[in-house]
Parts: C-alpha cells; sequence; structure tokens
C-alpha cells in the first residue's frame, strides 16, 4: 500500500483500516485527500487479503466537510469549472467509487461528520457513531445543495421526509437523532468505537465468503434502483447458480457440519461470476 499525505492506512488481520488524517482541520477534504481515497480504495479491491474496511477520522472530528478557508473556490476551482470533464461533482465521483467497492466498508464516525463528512458515509455498508458525532447537511446554508449523490442515498437510508428536513433546515443533529432515523445502527462510548467497528469488520472477513461478500453488497445497493421483484429475480438467480457451483459453497457446506471456521479459496480479484458486472449489460436484465 502506498503512502499517503492526507490518509493512513493500519491493517489488523483481513481488516484495513483507512483514516482521515488532517486532524489540524478536522480532516476536512481536499483535492489531494479525494485522489489518494480513489487510490486507496483501488487497492483494496486489488487486495484479495482485505476482506473489510473501516473509515474513520483522526483527532476529535470524522470530517468537517471541504475545506473552504480559501473561500468558495474550495467548492470547484476555476480550472475546474474550464476543464472539459467539469460538471463533475468530485464529493460524487468519491462516493460512486464507496459504492462500487467490492470490500464491505463500515464508517466508524468518531465526532462530527458535516456536509461531505456525512455524505461519503452514505454508500457504507454500516455506520456506527460515537457519543460526540454530529451531523450535518449544511449545503443550503454555505448557499449550495447536496452532493456527493446524496439526493439519491440519503432519502433510501432515511427517508424522504426526514432527507429532507435535514437537508432544508441545514442545522446540526446529535448521534441520538442520527440513531432514532436509522442513519447510524449504533451509538458507542468514544473509547470503544473503533473496538466495535473492528469486531464487526471481523466477524465478516473471518466467516463470509469474500466473493460472495462482494456480490451481496452490489446486489442489494443496486437494487435500490430496481421498479421490478423479476430484476432482482434475474440477478438473485444468476448468482446463486453461479456461488452453489463454487468451491466456496463447497467449504461453506463442510464447514458448517465440522463445525469448524471456514477457509474460503475464491478471490474477489479472480473468481468473480462470468456475468459480473450485470448493470453495464442491460441486455442482461431481458433475459
Amino acid at each position: 500500500m502506498s503512502s499517503f499525505e492526507t490518509i493512513q492506512i493500519r491493517r489488523q488481520g483481513h481488516v484495513a483500516t483507512l483514516s482521515l488524517s488532517r486532524p489540524d482541520r478536522l480532516n476536512a477534504v481536499t483535492n489531494g485527500m479525494f485522489d489518494e481515497l480513489h487510490k486507496a480504495f483501488d487497492a483494496f479491491d486489488a487486495d484479495d487479503s482485505v476482506r473489510a474496511v473501516i473509515v474513520t477520522g483522526e483527532g476529535r472530528a470524522f470530517c468537517a466537510g471541504a475545506e473552504i478557508s480559501q473561500g468558495a473556490d474550495a467548492f470547484y476551482s476555476e480550472e475546474e469549472r474550464n476543464e472539459a470533464t467539469s460538471g463533475r461533482d468530485a464529493g460524487g465521483m468519491m462516493t460512486l467509487r464507496i459504492f462500487r467497492s467490492l470490500k464491505p466498508v463500515i464508517a466508524a464516525i468518531n465526532g462530527p461528520a458535516v456536509g461531505f463528512g456525512a455524505t461519503m458515509t452514505l454508500p457504507m455498508d454500516v455506520r456506527l457513531a460515537s457519543e460526540n458525532a454530529k451531523f450535518g447537511f449544511v449545503f443550503g446554508r454555505r448557499g449550495i445543495v447536496p452532493e456527493a449523490a446524496s439526493s439519491y442515498f440519503l432519502p433510501r437510508v432515511v427517508g424522504i421526509n426526514r432527507a429532507l428536513r435535514w437537508c432544508l433546515s441545514g442545522a446540526l443533529f446529535p448521534a441520538s437523532e442520527a440513531l432514532q432515523a436509522g442513519l447510524v445502527s449504533e451509538i458507542c462510548a468514544p473509547d470503544d468505537l473503533l473496538a466495535r467497528a473492528m469486531q464487526i469488520a471481523q466477524e465478516i472477513a473471518e466467516n463470509v465468503a469474500p466473493v460472495s461478500a462482494a456480490l451481496t453488497r452490489q446486489m442489494l445497493w443496486r437494487g435500490l434502483g430496481m421498479t421490478d421483484p423479476m430484476e432482482a429475480h434475474i440477478i438473485d438467480s444468476a448468482a446463486i447458480i453461479a456461488r452453489s457451483q463454487s468451491a466456496d459453497a463447497a467449504e461453506g457446506v463442510a464447514s458448517f457440519f465440522q463445525k469448524r471456521a471456514p477457509a474460503f479459496a475464491d478471490r474477489v480479484s479472480a473468481d468473480m461470476p462470468a456475468f459480473f458486472p450485470w448493470w453495464e449489460a442491460p441486455a442482461f436484465k431481458r433475459l
């Protein structure tokens, strides 16, 4: 894994912990951090020894959103506005990269998560919050609008009414409200947060076939956009047929009856089924 300037990566067994590492700036995100985050998630997907990822922040904040100390150009620089590729939100490109992850992603939200600090967690699979965490979809108060594909993710996570209330008010709210709304699944004491995230990550890493985990997170996330259960039936059928014929399926059954931990051999880098990624083949939906 490459060395980075704005993030830190630590490994414990099959779990990688990514820490946003600009604590003096409350881990506010910069173009450099976006670049490093993309490289990190590319590396996680390519490394078969990584089976789950934890994302957290160093210091007292998770992420204070975009670095706006230089004024409004922080949202979109003059150079970016003039580029042929402009019109693509950098935060959205990052959340879409997390969305495409082949490894389960757990957010350990240790402190304030504001703006992109909140929206970046939405495509993650499990979100845990410290008692010290606060959240804010503050875009309207900065004269902009929700970004990072949050207009897609947030209503699906917490419902349209709650999403509108949070985004239209732009107010900060505590971890208790996030829990009540389903934005996070648990609240932990500050000293227990990373240990709890690691416990969940290791449960996945040690017990779930990596290829099955990669398929499952894509099936469920992409299922949110389906309009008919037949679409899910087609994907489910292809996946269950492919996986039932795999060495992992034989190992899963054998380890169950032998009452031992499974040793799954299939690799995400080499053993994804032939129909993956199905969303890039529209004709697949009509089979």
